[in-house]
């Protein structure tokens, strides 16, 4: 999509220090098992796995934060947790990890939401989630509107990461978004299905191909498909940019000039696509506060989308790592 030179990501990445970054959403922990199974159980024909390590690692909007944070930003987590052991080791890993934890709203009606994947050799078994998927209550909404309202002159984007578990109710999206456009600030978007059409106006909206075939009802099996769907996303939503990621199809980009970008995964070898897609709303808004134009921004969270698909479970992108990997592609025009 971008040919960079090397002062050229050398300049982008230096715009990424210190930017404070508002991720408004469903905030989750992401518990782990990690074994090998030796035998199948003799109780039912299911595989008995013999755990060896545990670990937990924040998930969902609380792992886009993570993401913002190891390319060199400060992020804001906002979001919901709950009045139990779930929410008080969410606050308790993103202290350690040297995160504000004023936008932590705690609703005592409902769990924090916990993803536990069991895997062995490398390949998951089973997942396991705990979590309750209405919509919060007025107060809730109110509560996550405050915070963004109090810190939102110091942000200099924010992304609403929704997973449908409930964080985002379609009022709190309207009143962020307006917020966020009377501020003049950046505001991207990684959807799914429930609120799909009500984030309008946004500067990037960034759907992948299966949220994008629910919404429309229908599928996207090639190019013109997927030009089509890119086109009528970027006319109903009224986005300045629609990035509709393909998995191993790539990236294909929509701006509002009418210019149409497609371009090839970086994936070198998929190992897991398990936040994936956080990373990628997290490089795109990194980068265009770093001062990197719309196409500079896909490229750079195609390249970082395709790092963290070659580790498995969720793994926030390094800033090393992704600098080595764009000098890795570009290495003759480099060197």
């Amino acid at each position: 999509m971008v040919e960079f030179s090397p002062q050229r990501v050398q300049s982008i990445f230096e715009g990424f220090r210190g930017k404070r970054i508002g991720v408004v959403g469903d905030l989750m922990m992401d518990r782990y098992y990690w074994g090998s199974v030796l035998r199948i159980s003799p109780e039912a024909p299911v595989p008995v796995v013999e755990v060896e390590s545990e670990s937990t690692r924040l998930g969902g909007a609380a792992n886009v934060a993570n993401n913002v944070a190891t390319l060199g930003g400060i992020p804001l987590m906002i979001g919901v947790i709950g009045n139990d052991p779930g929410g008080r080791l969410l606050e308790e890993t993103a202290r350690q990890e040297g995160f504000s934890t004023v936008g932590l709203v705690v609703d005592p009606s409902r769990p924090t939401t916990i993803k536990t994947r069991v895997i062995a050799h490398n390949q998951h078994v089973v997942r396991i989630d705990q979590e309750v998927k209405h919509d919060i209550g007025s107060k809730t909404q109110d509560a996550i509107l405050d915070v963004l309202k109090r810190e939102i002159d110091s942000l200099d984007a924010i992304i609403l990461e929704d997973y449908n578990k409930g964080a985002i109710a379609r009022d709190l999206i309207h009143a962020i978004v307006g917020l966020a456009r009377k501020k003049r600030k950046v505001i991207t978007v990684d959807p799914k299905f429930n609120n799909f059409f009500e984030y309008k106006d946004v500067t990037v909206f960034k759907p992948n191909r299966k949220e994008s075939e629910e919404a429309l009802g229908r599928r996207l099996v090639d190019v013109q498909s997927i030009e089509q769907a890119g086109s009528e996303l970027l006319r109903r939503l009224n986005a300045e940019s629609v990035l509709l990621t393909l998995g191993e199809k790539g990236m294909s980009l929509f701006e509002q000039s009418g210019t149409v970008t497609h371009v090839s995964t970086q994936a070198k070898h998929v190992a897991d696509v398990s936040g994936a897609g956080d990373t990628v709303i997290s490089t795109l808004t990194m980068s265009l506060v770093g001062g990197a134009s719309i196409k500079e921004a896909s490229t750079l969270a195609n390249y970082a989308g395709g790092v963290v698909c070659g580790e498995v479970g969720i793994v926030p992108i390094e800033r090393e790592v992704l600098l080595n990997a764009i000098m890795d592609n570009h290495r003759p025009r480099f060197d």
